[in-house]
């Protein structure tokens, strides 16, 4: 179960504290579909209906790219890459030895890092999986286009044997290219926007294809939105959404999340999707931003420490560590560092851990810590399953719909005019 520890941000508080009722309230709309947004909630009973339906074949389908090929790229932008990037980085690191690798492409217009991945892949024998409920998204179209000429180069006539769409269930231009080539389709469910749809295809088979166990991510997502539906202040979605709202209203507007395992980097910038395009919006949100800990300490913590008096800090920790490490011992101790002889490296990384927080605490940033059980498929789905939770309620306690992106339009649009596309206005 996650907990979450708001003692670092009780010195911040007003003597009413956070808004439970309120966070009651949203819980309410969201649980009910009254509210902005409704016909987008399908993520809250996601992980049953995958179990139900596609979990299956998406299991088959990696179990078939992770026979034949070295390779899977998985072509999406925002919501259709992020969360399996995440999850890949947090719980694979380092690929094991019959795990083949996965490149990320369509996030990016870069010739370069078109070029890199191009190089990394080599002589690889590699599938493509194109990621898109519309498929006129142009970074991703445009990648899969290169692609899927990489390979008619590589496969001809097998080529299409190698492709698989996650697309619209029955409409689109990708759904119609996938229909006439006949590439295998998942579906990217109707009722569920990008940011919330790592645990649909749109992130299982990439993360199958690398190894990770879904069937376990997806049990666990069901026990977890189970666990979270409590109706009181004891959970934990309730207080973290309460809290940050509660120091919102006192001026904290930005929140950094920070971690001190480095595979949680991915995980962080799903994050700031899911809560920047959920919140952003009619002039309102936190801005969320990220880092690194320890690392940045030595180069952010310098402003977290004594800069401007806006940000709030939401530390991710893991109850237990994946490996253990004992600190050795040196004859001559001239690191003078044989008083931590005998400490496992977990313990000494809490230990700094529990130091930063006192030091940003008594530098005026309120500090929210929130822990899971370990990294692990378990340890993800309660990940996401509470960011996704907690979020909704968030949005609905700022009185924004969480579930729409309208200003993402508007780059798009200037970009489609300005590239000379046919009928941009």
């Amino acid at each position: 179960m996650v907990k979450v520890d708001l003692s670092g941000a009780q010195p911040f508080f007003t003597a009413a504290g956070p808004d439970y009722k309120l966070a009651e309230l949203a819980h309410k709309t969201l649980a009910e579909g009254s509210g902005l947004g409704a016909d987008f909630t399908g993520w809250l009973g996601l992980p049953q209906r995958i179990k139900d339906t596609e979990l299956d074949a998406i299991v088959a389908a990696a179990e078939k790219i992770r026979g034949r090929s070295q390779a899977l790229v998985a072509i999406g932008i925002g919501g259709s890459y992020l969360g399996a990037k995440g999850a890949i980085e947090l719980l694979k690191p380092r690929p094991g030895k019959n795990d083949p690798r996965v490149f990320f492409m369509g996030n990016t217009l870069s010739a370069d890092a078109l070029n890199d991945t191009i190089e990394a892949l080599g002589d690889m024998d590699f599938d493509v999986n194109v990621i898109s409920k519309s498929g006129t998204t142009l970074e991703p179209a445009v990648s899969f286009r290169i692609f899927r000429e990489l390979l008619v180069k590589k496969y001809g006539d097998k080529a299409d044997e190698h492709i698989f769409a996650t697309t619209d269930a029955r409409r689109g231009v990708l759904k119609s290219l996938a229909d006439e080539a006949g590439w295998p389709c998942f579906v990217v469910p109707d009722d569920v926007g990008g940011r919330f749809s790592v645990l649909s295809a749109v992130g299982l088979l990439p993360m199958a294809v690398a190894g990770i166990d879904v069937r376990r991510v997806i049990d666990a997502a069901i026990k977890e939105f189970k666990a979270l539906n409590v109706r009181s202040p004891e959970n934990p979605a309730w207080q973290y959404a309460a809290a940050r709202q509660h120091l919102y209203g006192k001026g904290y507007g930005v929140e950094i999340l920070g971690c001190y395992e480095p595979s949680f980097r991915f995980m962080a910038e799903w994050w700031k999707q899911l809560y920047g395009e959920s919140e952003g919006k009619d002039h309102k949100g936190i801005f969320p931003a990220s880092v690194e800990f320890t690392a940045d300490l030595h180069s952010m913590g310098q402003y977290i420490q004594q800069g401007p008096r806006m940000l709030m800090e939401s530390i991710v920790r893991f109850t237990e560590s994946r490996t253990a490490y004992p600190f050795p011992a040196d004859e001559g101790n001239a690191d003078g560092l044989n008083y931590l002889v005998g400490r496992d490296m977990s313990e000494i990384c809490r230990v700094a851990a529990d130091a930063v927080r006192d030091a940003h605490v008594s530098g005026g940033v309120p500090n929210i810590v929130i822990e899971f059980p370990k990294r692990d498929e378990e340890g993800f789905a309660a990940m996401v399953c509470f960011f996704e939770l907690a979020c909704a309620i968030s949005g609905y306690m700022s009185q924004v719909n969480p579930f729409d992106q309208p200003g993402v339009e508007a780059y798009k649009k200037n970009m489609f005019r300005m590239l000379g596309k046919p009928g941009a206005v």
